[in-house]
Formats: structure tokens, C-alpha cells, sequence
């Protein structure tokens, strides 16, 4: 069985004043070198979860351990062993990129790595002398990851690492969170972009009203909300719905293959998007 760097246990939060928890039994667990998807519509408890995780918020029942560690017991030492990047780019604004690296890795006690490759690898080299308030929030959203992957952390925490981001720049960060993820680390993302919880996430939580409504792989909730069966783009006729039987031999469908009348062919699974509604709808 694979290491669990995160276990929660019956977590529940609620704010002072509030008359509904924030978080309501919810329990989960994170294994080394996984890309745990926390999703769910605002306001579902996900942000609660992730700062009970960063030890932002310290007030909560349940049991949270963390790298092998109840996370109460962990100190200032915890902050070495964690990256976090969240949603609002953060950064000392007259300070250049490599500045701002350099000042973050100069906090930490251990190995960290070299600004100007990190730099490199998030498509920001050509702006390392450029002060970070000149910077377009695009580029400040690749500056967070490069400053959360700084300290080579254990766990790493994001926040739509994507936000902001053309597709194919999108593409190199869900390719450097990757790499994080295979060389050891484990990455806990919270994210509303469906396109990068698919590609990227290796299991996914959906988050509903504090609760954990349903985690899976993003192939077993995409199969388990589609309907058995083959989606065919016809010349002529747009998409038309057959059933398996009809790749059978004879069938109507591979008669128009045979033509070369069908432009395209997929099975008829739901998209990430299709099951985050389907999922949410039903829990709320």
C-alpha cells in the first residue's frame, strides 16, 4: 500500500457565528506522489480544508495528520517540508523575478533550487530582470509556482496553478506539476477548470456543503457518468448515437465506415464537467 502523506478523519470546521459548518465530517487520505484533485462548487469547504492544511486556521475537530505527523504537532518546521501556491499572485512588487526567488529561498534552511532554472521552466526567463509589478498576472501566476516549487517541498498546495494562462502555457505548468508529482512529490490541487483536473489529477474529490460527495480517477467518474455506446460524426449528418452492437459485422455503422462516411468515433462518456454537475446537482 502507498505511503499516505495527508490523512483526514471526520474533519469539521465551523467560524464563529456561523449557524451551518464550514466543514461536516469530511475524510480523506492523499498517497506520496499523488495529484489529489479537491473540487467543488465556492463555497462547498474546500478553501476551509486547505487552510486547515497549510495550518492556517489551527480550530477544528478531527484528526489530520500530515507526512507521518499529527499536523498539530508539527512547528515552524512544517514550512519546510510544504510548497503553497494559491489563486492571488503574491510577490514583492519592486523586486525583480530572480529577486523574489532568491529573497523566498534564502528563508529556507534546506536545499532549495536554483531561481534561474526555475525560471526557465515556467516560460519566465526572459522576464528575470523585470520588476514583478510590471509583471501581467499571467506571468505572476507562473512566478507563484516557481516560488511554491522553490524549497523542493514534500507536499505541495495549489490553486488553480493555471488561472490566467494561454493553453499552451497552461500545458508547460500542468507539465511542471507533473514532474513535481513524479519525482516524489504530492500535490493537492483545488481548481474549477475541469480541462486540468482531467489531465492532471491522478484521483478526485468533489466537494459538496463541507461533505466529501464522491472521489474516483477522472476515467472512473467520466465511464461511470456516461451511457454505454458510440458517437459518430457522419458526413452529411452530423453526430449520430449507435449502440456497441453496431461495430458487429454488417451493422449499419460499419457499412458508412466501409463508405468512408464517418468523420469521427467516440464512445459516449461524460466530460469532467458533465459529472461535476451531475454530482453537485444531486448533493445540493
Amino acid at each position: 500500500m502507498a505511503e499516505q502523506v495527508v490523512t483526514v478523519e471526520d474533519l469539521r470546521v465551523r467560524y464563529p457565528g456561523s449557524a451551518e459548518p464550514a466543514v461536516e465530517g469530511m475524510s480523506f487520505s492523499v498517497a506520496r506522489g499523488e495529484v489529489f484533485g479537491f473540487l467543488g462548487p465556492t463555497g462547498a469547504g474546500k478553501s476551509t480544508t486547505q487552510r486547515v492544511l497549510t495550518r492556517l486556521l489551527r480550530r477544528y475537530q478531527g484528526r489530520v495528520g500530515v507526512l507521518g505527523r499529527p499536523l498539530e504537532r508539527w512547528g515552524p518546521d512544517y514550512f519546510e517540508r510544504v510548497g503553497v501556491g494559491f489563486e492571488l499572485p503574491a510577490g514583492f512588487g519592486r523586486l525583480t523575478a530572480r529577486e523574489n526567488l532568491a529573497a523566498f529561498a534564502s528563508l529556507y534552511r534546506g536545499p532549495v533550487r536554483d531561481p534561474d532554472e526555475l525560471l526557465a521552466r515556467v516560460d519566465l526567463a526572459d522576464a528575470a530582470d523585470r520588476r514583478v509589478e510590471e509583471l501581467s498576472k499571467g506571468m505572476r501566476m507562473r512566478l507563484n509556482l516557481a516560488r511554491a516549487l522553490v524549497n523542493r517541498p514534500d507536499l505541495l498546495f495549489l490553486d488553480e496553478p493555471t488561472s490566467g494562462q494561454d493553453p499552451v502555457r497552461a500545458a508547460l505548468l500542468r507539465g511542471v506539476v507533473r514532474e513535481a508529482a513524479d519525482a516524489g512529490a504530492t500535490v493537492f490541487l483545488t481548481t474549477h477548470d475541469m480541462a486540468t483536473a482531467d489531465d492532471l489529477c491522478d484521483r478526485v474529490a468533489f466537494v459538496v456543503r463541507g461533505r466529501i460527495a464522491a472521489v474516483d480517477t477522472p476515467r472512473g467518474f467520466r465511464l461511470g457518468h456516461g451511457r454505454p455506446g458510440l458517437v459518430a460524426e457522419v458526413r452529411g449528418q452530423g453526430g449520430r448515437e449507435f449502440p456497441m452492437e453496431a461495430l458487429a459485422e454488417g451493422g449499419e455503422l460499419q457499412r458508412l465506415v466501409a463508405r468512408g462516411e464517418v468523420e469521427t468515433l467516440h464512445t459516449r462518456e461524460a466530460t469532467l464537467d458533465e459529472v461535476f454537475a451531475a454530482v453537485t446537482r444531486e448533493r445540493l
